[in-house]
């Protein structure tokens, strides 16, 4: 840098005139002219390292390479407040003010003040202080929930998903299933990767250190615009759908029976909910119906013409391969749970629908009997989910889709590609283990250690993921390689 920066003054020395009294004569031809300022820019190629720019956007706040810090400091009034909403309802979804939040990459810190806390999650919800010991729980991030404007912000990014590793005692699966969606092509995958998290309550004597936590991107209209901006979708202006198993599951069948709401700040769960804040909520819900009614109702050779025409057919064919592939049950197919429908488009008929995956930590061995399966590596790939949850299924009725689908997988589990199988997968983990074990164990004294087992509530305790014995990659390509 101190070449090139000693280079370009010389050249503007000499674009003035000046050139002459500071040897401008580069050359050795005794006169300084434009033939010296071409020597001068070889020299720049040939000896000068390349200029990296640096790295900017989403892309800095998820650097696989760098492990970020998280300082949260919140007031004890706002702390109280915050136990208080769990105690009153634990399914709480309303902010605390956060007085401060401080992001650390690579020693650059960037402070934002006032931000919106909240705790996250569904099953996994607890209290966050019991008898005055912080534990671990999900928390949400809005950085611009009181004060809207780019000094409330991280390069870009406006929410965080900060995630603790309840179900997943290798600290690896969700990040695992994210990370081999986006290798694959399946661009529709939040963007997520490790930090270490710290929390400080007004009078406690220092920051309580969490250990480890997974950071997700939120998916809402920054997450679509982001895509947008890329050429990914054609629109960030749609109707964007969260689907869950909330008062039934989320099915995709019998619209007039759904509980469908949009997402209005309370505390009330809707199993479709509308999380696109510029959108009619009337409109959004007479298009989810009538997309209900012809996924359900089309007969074989309409559905056919018209999945093709609203639908990335090869997309969604490689995102369901993929969660079939890392054993993801508590999914659309068997649990009607965990994922996000996202129409591009207001138009009540001409719109591209995208299904979002979403909350994998229930993966990679992890198993129990939900729907058609009970055992995440050895099901049938093919009779993955219910027979009465439409979507997969009709598609996976239709020999040319079927024929994809098992490529898919197969392409998945090859020891040529570098996805799922074993020696590539288990060399991913290790590296990601390398790079977070020193900073595991944490003020809470809950998860304390990379431990190689499924959580302790599932039916299959025995497959481990970088043991050989009872691999799940091993197992897992196996059922893959039986398909015809």
């Amino acid at each position: 840098m101190k070449r090139i920066a000693t280079t370009l003054l010389a050249l503007c020395l000499w674009a003035t005139g000046t050139m002459a009294q500071l040897r401008g004569d580069v050359n050795g031809d005794n006169e300084a002219s434009i033939a010296d300022v071409t020597m001068l820019v070889n020299i720049i190629m040939e000896n000068d390292e390349p200029v990296t720019p640096p790295i900017t956007g989403y892309d800095y706040v998820w650097d696989p390479t760098v492990l970020p810090e998280i300082h949260l400091q919140v007031s004890r009034q706002e702390w109280n407040r915050l136990l208080a909403l769990y105690d009153g309802n634990a399914y709480t979804r309303q902010y605390v003010a956060a007085s401060q939040m401080t992001f650390v990459h690579e020693g650059e810190r960037t402070v934002v003040d006032s931000i919106g806390l909240r705790m996250k999650g569904n099953t996994s919800r607890r209290r966050p202080e019991v008898n005055g010991r912080k534990q671990h729980v999900h928390f949400g991030l809005n950085l611009r929930k009181w004060v809207k404007d780019a000094a409330h912000e991280v390069q870009g990014v406006r929410k965080l998903h900060l995630k603790w590793f309840k179900d997943d005692p290798m600290y690896v699966r969700e990040l695992y299933c994210y990370n081999l969606m986006r290798d694959y092509g399946v661009w529709t995958a939040p963007r997520d990767h490790y930090c270490r998290l710290w929390l400080q309550v007004q009078g406690d004597p220092e920051e309580t250190y969490y250990g480890v936590y997974e950071m997700i991107e939120h998916v809402d209209d920054r997450y679509l615009k982001q895509r947008k901006d890329s050429t990914m979708f054609g629109n960030d202006k749609g109707n964007l759908w969260k689907c869950k198993y909330v008062n039934g599951m989320a099915t995709l069948t019998n619209p007039d029976r759904a509980d469908m709401w949009w997402d209005d700040n309370s505390d009330d769960r809707h199993t479709y909910e509308l999380k696109t804040e510029n959108a009619s909520f009337d409109d959004a819900r007479a298009q989810l119906v009538d997309f209900m009614l012809k996924l359900n109702g089309k007969g074989r050779e309409s559905f056919y013409k018209w999945i093709q025409e609203v639908c990335d057919v090869d997309l969604l064919l490689k995102t369901y391969a993929v969660n079939v592939a890392v054993g993801m049950w508590d999914d659309y197919w068997n649990n009607g749970n965990n994922f996000y429908l996202y129409f591009d488009s207001t138009d009540l008929y001409n719109y591209h629908f995208y299904l979002i995956p979403y909350d994998y930590d229930n993966t990679l061995g992890t198993s129990l009997q939900c729907g058609n399966q009970s055992d995440a590596a050895r099901q049938d790939p093919l009779n993955w989910g219910r027979d009465d949850i439409p979507l997969i299924r009709r598609i996976l009725e239709y020999d040319d889709f079927k024929a994809k689908y098992v490529a898919y997988l197969k392409e998945l589990v090859s020891p040529s590609n570098d996805l799922l199988h074993i020696d590539a997968s288990q060399a991913r983990i290790r590296a990601w283990h390398a790079m977070i074990a020193p900073y595991v164990a944490n003020d809470t004294g809950q998860d304390m250690e990379i431990k190689d087992e499924p959580a302790s509530w599932g039916n299959h305790s025995e497959y481990r993921l970088l043991d050989n014995n009872n691999n799940f990659f091993i197992r897992k390509r196996e059922s893959i390689n039986r398909l015809p």
